[in-house]
């Protein structure tokens, strides 16, 4: 008769067996989660992308939207058109106030001015995202590069070397009463 020791080894070791291999599955599906999950980021980019070549100019503005699932794609409305609320980024004028932007683009602003303010230089979109406490990943990069751009071709800001963004010459900040 086996001994009552042998048999709990013997069921311990199996136990362990089974941990490391279920452990083992579990690092593959976790890399193979990691891999699927950059493949969907890269296609969520080029769809943005995609939408900002296609859309109307200022349309692209609205900031990001979610990705609607293959159930939800026939519920979107017809029309993309449709005016938004404080989505287009008006050209600069002496005397306007940054309260004519949208939120996203106010906050954008904000970051910059507050560089300049603190004699730091121009600001990057990697260093812009880190700021507003996003996850610093391609997507969210891409979406306030965007934003900035746009700011830098209606005279918000200005990119006095490429990728790195500042207040425009005559810009104020939103708490510098403009």
């Amino acid at each position: 008769m086996p001994s009552v020791v042998g048999l709990l080894e013997h069921r311990e070791l199996a136990a362990r067996r089974r941990v490391d291999g279920l452990r083992e599955e579990a690092d593959r599906v976790h890399a193979e989660l990691a891999a699927a999950e950059e493949e969907w980021q890269e296609w969520v980019i080029a769809r943005r992308r995609v939408d900002t070549v296609l859309a109307p100019d200022g349309a692209a503005d609205a900031g990001p939207r979610a990705v609607a699932g293959p159930r939800e794609v026939d519920r979107q409305p017809v029309s993309r058109d449709a005016a938004r609320p404080k989505s287009l980024v008006p050209v600069r004028r002496a005397g306007m106030a940054s309260s004519v932007l949208s939120l996203d683009y106010q906050r954008v602003l904000q970051a910059v001015a507050d560089r300049v303010r603190l004699g730091q230089g121009p600001l990057t979109c990697q260093e812009m995202a880190a700021v507003f406490g996003m996850d610093v990943v391609p997507a969210r990069v891409e979406a306030l590069r965007s934003k900035a751009k746009r700011l830098v071709a209606r005279g918000w800001l200005a990119e006095p070397t490429p990728g790195r963004f500042t207040l425009a010459p005559g810009a104020a900040g939103p708490d510098d009463g403009s």
